[in-house]
């Protein structure tokens, strides 16, 4: 029980000060999280069937991406009712804008499941309890946007059932990279900040309007 409530502690309290210090020094704990949770993950890795990157397990939990894009479907069409819809021009600017957080998704999830929940499932006695605690640690995680803490902590809860269910995390990035697009398109800029956490919520100023980024859909005359 010791090194993995070790591991986790240290883990999840890099990855606390990476979020909520200041530039320059955010930069070092960057560093020494990536490594210390690298390094952790190869030590203790339990196999790819366990941490969730195998064809197993797929089809089964493939249904999560369906009910996320049935879930941004619906935002989508409120947003449109609001205008508050807002998007790149084009492709390019869509995968610019976009791509590195498909990226950070599939990172994240594994964080939660390979990671966070795989060490919580050795230290708690339940399951469910495992799950719980995991998804607590992503929300919080978000602090203090109060919009993207519960939306998280909601979304890591289910993705936890699920991943205990099916074991494939290749379903639950997808479906993570989705929602999170989704708030980010539907949501004003100013309102979510941009979906920053930590300091950058703290620290956020709107932009100039004028400013390249998303930009409203065209409404018709």
């Amino acid at each position: 029980m010791g090194r993995p409530l070790r591991e986790l502690s240290i883990g999840y309290g890099l990855i606390l000060a990476t979020i909520w210090t200041p530039r320059p020094y955010q930069r070092w704990f960057y560093l020494v999280a990536v490594v210390w949770v690298l390094l952790t993950s190869v030590l203790a890795f339990p196999g790819w069937e366990a941490a969730g990157i195998r064809r197993g397990g797929f089809f089964a939990s493939v249904w999560v991406v369906f009910a996320a894009a049935f879930v941004s479907a619906g935002a989508i069409f409120v947003a449109v009712q609001l205008n508050t819809l807002r998007h790149p021009i084009n492709a390019r600017g869509w995968v610019l804008t976009f791509g590195g957080y498909t990226v950070w998704s599939f990172v994240q999830q594994f964080l939660l499941q390979g990671y966070f929940l795989f060490r919580l499932l050795r230290l708690l006695p339940r399951r469910e309890w495992a799950a719980l605690a995991a998804a607590g640690m992503f929300a919080a995680a978000h602090l203090p946007n109060p919009i993207l803490t519960p939306v998280t902590f909601i979304w890591g809860l289910c993705a936890c059932f699920v991943f205990l269910r099916c074991r494939n995390v290749f379903p639950l990035a997808v479906a993570h990279a989705l929602l999170g697009i989704t708030v980010a398109i539907t949501i004003p800029g100013p309102v979510v900040r941009n979906m920053r956490v930590g300091l950058g919520y703290l620290h956020y100023h709107a932009p100039h309007p004028h400013t390249p980024g998303l930009g409203p859909v065209p409404t018709k005359q």
